[in-house]
């Protein structure tokens, strides 16, 4: 069975162990503060989960999902990641991370910095668009007629087809919104952000790939 390591454990991190859990994958979770800051969400998990350093996170994943703030991309040493499938949910919110003018002028976009840091992986961005609230609530089993959608891009194409397994498996259909240059079209304040799904703080209502592929084509950069 794959396993999914977690650098970083916050909303979304937290929310997709669950998620993977429940599927029947195993988790190691990390964060900056410590295996021992995680153990009433490893004791919540259960068997499946255990909670490590960041370094024996990204080791033991097939799978690994980097949810930390885009600032804190660059304290993660890039080796660890090297061959590794990396799901990258990052955000750019300047007023937490500072002005990073390649963002600000379009030269380039979260998901090619995060590749640009690590180079030996193969980033597909995810789970960005979505509030994690919904997230947790809008998981449908493969073929149900309200089933939800969440797009991705990357620039490696095998290894979108092992997040897009991955994210069947935990209850979501996907949308290939292309490559990492396009993961713009998927950013804050764009139609497919959060809107599809719902309101912060409310109940979440599922989006199928026809309504999410729309929003991501709808999208001005």
């Amino acid at each position: 069975m794959t396993t999914i390591g977690l650098i970083g454990s916050g909303n979304i991190g937290g929310t997709v162990a669950r998620l993977a859990v429940a599927a029947g994958y195993d988790v190691v979770l990390s964060n900056s503060r410590g295996p021992e800051t995680l153990q009433e969400l490893v004791g919540e998990l259960g068997p499946k989960a255990r909670a490590a350093t960041t370094a024996e996170a990204a080791a033991a994943g097939d799978i690994v999902v980097v949810t930390v703030p885009l600032k804190a991309v660059r304290e993660i040493p890039a080796e660890l990641l090297a061959g590794k499938v990396l799901i990258d949910t990052n955000n750019y919110y300047p007023e937490r991370d500072g002005v990073v003018e390649a963002l600000e002028n379009g030269t380039s976009t979260t998901g090619e910095l995060v590749q640009e840091h690590f180079a030996g992986a193969k980033v597909v961005k995810g789970f960005n668009n979505i509030w994690f609230g919904h997230l947790a609530q809008l998981g449908r089993p493969s073929g149900a007629a309200d089933r939800t959608a969440l797009p991705i891009a990357g620039d490696d194409s095998a290894a979108k087809l092992v997040v897009t397994e991955f994210l069947d498996k935990i209850g979501y259909d996907v949308v290939d919104a292309g490559p990492l240059a396009e993961n713009w079209r998927t950013q804050r304040d764009t139609p497919v952000y959060v809107t599809p799904y719902g309101q912060f703080g409310e109940a979440g209502t599922p989006a199928g790939a026809e309504v999410v592929r729309k929003a991501v084509a709808e999208a001005k950069r």
